[in-house]
């Protein structure tokens, strides 16, 4: 049975309904993390921004288990939508997921679905000598040193999470370790990436330490006709911590796609 979003999948739409669409998908601090992206892009296209299924207390259906199987599920559902030529930015896992629908557009099923993709610090390939971090084995103080260009921006003491955050939060968690795997991986995908014939921007933070400075650009290079651009002083989540600069390098490669 091919996967399909559940019935309860929240969907925010904002910006232009009659302009190009845009689908924003979060990482796994859940789609609070990409609102800034949304509030950006929603000037000038139409944006859907979805909260993956399992995160935020929402269901996951037993067939989606994987990136490759939630990406199907959104390709399904951008195809019952109608919607042509999109443009697909992903955070982290969600760039992953992103780099995914791209690759799977392929499939006669999927052609034309997915017009361009702007992976922004996306994790999930496996670069020779450039490890993803054990994201699952630090703690808050040493996430936010890992995640940050200044740790103290993105720290949040565990202490004042409600119990209710705590528990979100720790699902959140374990369905990301199912999706994507405490590897936060998949050794196929970098082999895989030639096959995207799309527009594909690559963004990074300079001091992003999930992934090593020298995993973006590998990536960037393994997508045939991939541009790569550098936020500075910016790390995992550079639309939270230097927004002005992230716009820098992402409106024109829009512009250009338009």
């Amino acid at each position: 049975m091919t996967p399909s979003l559940p019935q309860d999948t929240p969907i925010v739409e904002s910006g232009n309904p009659d302009a190009r669409t845009l689908l924003l998908l979060h990482g796994g601090g859940g789609p609070q993390t990409v609102a800034p992206i949304a509030g950006h892009l929603a000037a000038t296209m139409h944006v859907l921004a979805p909260t993956h299924p399992g995160w935020n207390g929402t269901s996951r259906p037993d067939d989606i288990a994987s990136v490759a199987q939630l990406a199907t599920a959104y390709l399904e559902n951008l195809l019952e939508r109608g919607e042509r030529d999109v443009v697909v930015v992903g955070s982290s896992i969600g760039g992953w997921i992103a780099l995914e629908m791209a690759i799977q557009s392929a499939d006669e099923r999927y052609v034309g679905l997915v017009g361009a993709v702007i992976d922004i610090d996306g994790v999930g390939a496996v670069v020779e000598g450039e490890p993803v971090a054990d994201f699952f084995a630090l703690d808050a103080r040493q996430l936010a040193e890992a995640a940050w260009h200044n740790p103290e921006l993105g720290y949040r003491d565990p202490a004042a999470f409600t119990d209710e955050q705590r528990a979100i939060q720790q699902s959140n968690g374990q369905t990301m370790a199912a999706i994507a795997g405490r590897g936060m991986s998949d050794a196929t995908l970098l082999e895989r990436l030639d096959a995207i014939t799309v527009p594909t921007l690559v963004v990074f933070g300079a001091s992003d330490r999930i992934v090593t400075p020298a995993y973006g650009p590998a990536v960037a290079r393994a997508i045939p006709g991939a541009e790569f651009a550098v936020v500075p002083d910016a790390g995992h989540l550079p639309h939270l911590e230097a927004p002005e600069s992230t716009w820098a390098v992402i409106d024109p490669f829009v512009n250009r796609i338009r």
